[in-house]
């Protein structure tokens, strides 16, 4: 896709603060500081429209950025924080699986896995509740650039193991830094807005 117009729209915490145009919505889900900022400006060819932070739990709110009119990325915060409270933990977890479960505009989730390692407990339990919930998921593992290319194939199953990868989810890797995968996630992200219009 070719991006012409990106805009943060609203951090959200509820669902009447919520968008209501009616777009199709991805949303992206991860481990904080797995590049979901980073991911969000490569795709779009923007610096800096997704704040990027090196203090995990930063993002406490579900942000919502608009493309061309057609769809939006609704940020999630990360999964995995140490360094907040658990009563935070717990008001996040609500907030995340009311919007998971119940927003109508949701078309699908990029889940993002740090390609360096193995997928830790809290991206297996977030996989598995995406699917036991059907929900599509595009797999996006990240900083591919911090690998050398003959060890890709070793990572690469070493994700699809991990999370043990249904078959019908794409697994992509991806570097915010070179831009590798970028034009495979649109396409990933083009199929699933073409399976929503036809449904």
């Amino acid at each position: 896709m070719k991006v012409t117009q990106a805009e943060i729209v609203i951090s959200a915490v509820r669902p009447e603060q919520y968008p209501e145009d009616a777009l199709p919505e991805i949303a992206l889900a991860g481990r904080s500081n797995v590049g979901k900022s980073s991911l969000i400006n490569r795709l779009i060819n923007r610096k800096n429209l997704a704040r990027t932070s090196s203090k995990p739990g930063k993002t406490q709110t579900i942000n919502f950025y608009r493309i061309n009119e057609e769809l939006y990325f609704a940020d999630m915060p990360g999964y995995g924080f140490a360094r907040v409270s658990k009563a935070m933990r717990a008001a996040w977890g609500r907030m995340v699986e009311n919007y998971l479960t119940q927003r109508q505009n949701l078309v699908g989730v990029i889940q993002l896995i740090d390609l360096r390692h193995p997928p830790t407990r809290d991206d297996q339990d977030m996989y598995e509740w995406l699917k036991h919930h059907d929900m599509p998921v595009i797999v996006v593992a990240t900083k591919a650039d911090k690998i050398s290319k003959g060890h890709w194939p070793k990572h690469r199953k070493q994700v699809k193991e991990g999370l043990s990868l249904a078959s019908e989810d794409p697994l992509i890797l991806f570097s915010a830094q070179t831009g590798q995968g970028k034009e495979e996630v649109w396409r990933a992200i083009g199929d699933r807005l073409r399976d929503r219009g036809a449904q």
